[in-house]
């Protein structure tokens, strides 16, 4: 498939004004453009230290590492942070959203803003996309880091299968695909995401996020509030639950990790409810050789709840590449 013409946005034209360093506000925000949607992007610390992309979770933005980026900046790293299309300050278009296509968006984003080859951390859905990323395009990928990496065919790997898997026959697949899609489309997301974004359940779904109580942190509710009362939030919504729950086995967690040769680190929060440490475990049993460090006293964000024990395990895997 040829590349769509993409409008770059080199890191020089950014204001020339200090960038925040703490905050959901952190860095130089500017806007990039991809196969005709704007993409949301912000960077902190020197051009001329080596390039690390921060990637948010579902239901957040880039805003999310708003007690990371300064610390990793410190650290000696060009941080940039993206948000994926129908997230964050991004496009809500209602493409096929998977982690195959923000792949691709954040391959583009490496060739013409980072230009070259980057560490990518991601937490819960942007770890997997790291992960998919890595395993697609290899050469724009340094190292991988995923905290956690979430997909539920991890539940259901077998550690010794074998790294394809028999196709399933046309049938089928058009059987599943005709299920999938009618029942995304009879739920009653119309109803359903306003309810949430414009009530007390929005902060009821980010507390289940986090072991410690949030539901003052008035920061994180408008981090999540704002993209999900958009007008094509509902659309990209139901994009997204169609495109995932019909992914081929390649683009499953499994089959990526059993392909990926650049050094993974996974971090886990301990408490986890969201994503049980099992499912970390699992990921070992795959594949023996990947790090993973549990972070005590943490829910599904270790990297927002506990920051300074999520950089203790980070900054010197980091420094070690």
């Amino acid at each position: 498939m040829p590349r769509a013409v993409s409008q770059p946005a080199s890191p020089s034209s950014l204001p020339g004004a200090a960038e925040p360093r703490h905050g959901s506000d952190w860095g130089r925000h500017a806007t990039w453009h991809w196969r005709g949607h704007a993409c949301h992007w912000r960077r902190l610390g020197g051009l001329h230290h080596p390039p690390l992309v921060l990637l948010h979770g579902f239901g957040a933005g880039s805003g999310h590492w708003r007690r990371n980026a300064a610390a990793l900046a410190d650290a000696g790293w060009c941080v940039y942070g993206i948000d994926l299309l129908g997230f964050g300050a991004s496009s809500q278009a209602p493409l096929r959203l998977d982690n195959r296509l923000w792949a691709r968006q954040l391959e583009a984003f490496l060739q013409e803003v980072v230009q070259g080859p980057a560490v990518l951390v991601g937490h819960s859905l942007g770890g997997l996309v790291a992960l998919t990323c890595g395993v697609f395009f290899p050469q724009a990928v340094r190292a991988v880091v995923a905290a956690p990496l979430p997909d539920p065919t991890l539940l259901l790997a077998e550690p010794q299968a074998p790294a394809g898997a028999p196709p399933r026959r046309p049938w089928r697949r058009r059987l599943q695909r005709f299920v999938v899609t009618w029942l995304c489309r009879l739920l009653p997301l119309e109803l359903l995401v306003p309810l949430l974004a414009h009530s007390p359940l929005l902060a009821l779904g980010i507390q289940a996020a986090y072991r410690d109580p949030v539901i003052g942190d008035s920061e994180l509710q408008r981090l999540i509030a704002r993209p999900a009362r958009q007008a094509g939030a509902v659309r990209a919504l139901r994009a997204m639950s169609i495109a995932m729950a019909l992914r081929p086995h390649g683009a499953t967690a499994p089959a990526l990790l059993r392909r990926l040769r650049h050094p993974c680190l996974l971090l886990w929060g301990s408490e986890d409810r969201l994503v049980p440490l099992d499912v970390g475990l699992q990921c070992q049993r795959l594949r023996p050789d990947l790090a993973l460090e549990v972070i005590d006293a943490a829910g599904h964000c270790p990297h927002d709840e506990r920051p300074d024990a999520f950089h203790r395990v980070l900054i010197p895997w980091l420094a070690s590449l």
